[in-house]
């Protein structure tokens, strides 16, 4: 009878495991389309009066077009000297705003560092004591810097599983970090799995003391 009872409970782990794995593939990608099929049809509202307009009739997928163009025309600008001081100015508009800034300049960051995390985000995987002496945590450096007396203090990022985009932000002290020699991506696999997605490889380079 136990053997029954300890093999569903390995059944119903499993299929925990995942149905939120599966979770955390499909939310995401739904919400991306549900936004794009948003922006689409509010682009295709705006342009087939003037469709109709100039050649009589609608032409079906004009939003679309337009938000491809759109897109890449925004691509092309935010990579050119003009279009960062544009976006910089625009950046720092919204900034002014008091409810509103939270919530973009927080979303903005999050994207930068989740789409370049070696230039604007994650420097390097950590890990530090947390929450308590003798727990390692894996963190992310996100700054460094030196304070009055000289010495190194390191901005951490612990994430939250499987979660990463919230989590504790720690200063702590250089002697205080085990420098991890994985990439970002893998750590940021084992949060999002909450310890599932964890490569041989990546379990004898996590050293702990």
């Amino acid at each position: 009878m136990k053997a029954n009872t300890t093999t569903s409970d390995g059944v119903g782990k499993k299929l925990r495991a995942q149905f939120v794995a599966g979770i955390l593939v499909v939310v995401p990608a739904a919400a991306s389309v549900l936004i794009l099929i948003w922006l689409f049809n509010s682009i295709d509202n705006i342009l087939q009066p003037i469709v109709r307009t100039i050649f009589g009739n609608e032409i079906p997928g004009v939003g679309f077009g337009a938000t491809v163009v759109l897109i890449y025309l925004a691509g092309v600008l935010a990579r050119n000297v003009v279009g960062k001081k544009l976006i910089k100015y625009g950046d720092s508009l919204l900034g002014r705003v008091p409810v509103f800034r939270m919530l973009y300049m927080g979303i903005k960051q999050i994207l930068e560092a989740f789409s370049a995390p070696n230039k604007t985000g994650f420097m390097q995987v950590v890990l530090v004591e947390f929450p308590r002496k003798g727990i390692q945590a894996i963190a992310f450096i996100t700054n460094e810097m030196t304070d009055a007396n000289g010495e190194k203090l390191i901005s951490v990022l612990i994430p939250t599983a499987p979660n990463p985009t919230s989590g504790f932000l720690q200063i702590v002290k250089e002697g205080d970090i085990i420098r991890a020699k994985i990439s970002v991506d893998d750590a940021l696999k084992m949060v999002v799995s909450a310890g599932r997605m964890t490569p041989a490889e990546v379990s004898r380079k996590i050293c702990l003391p």
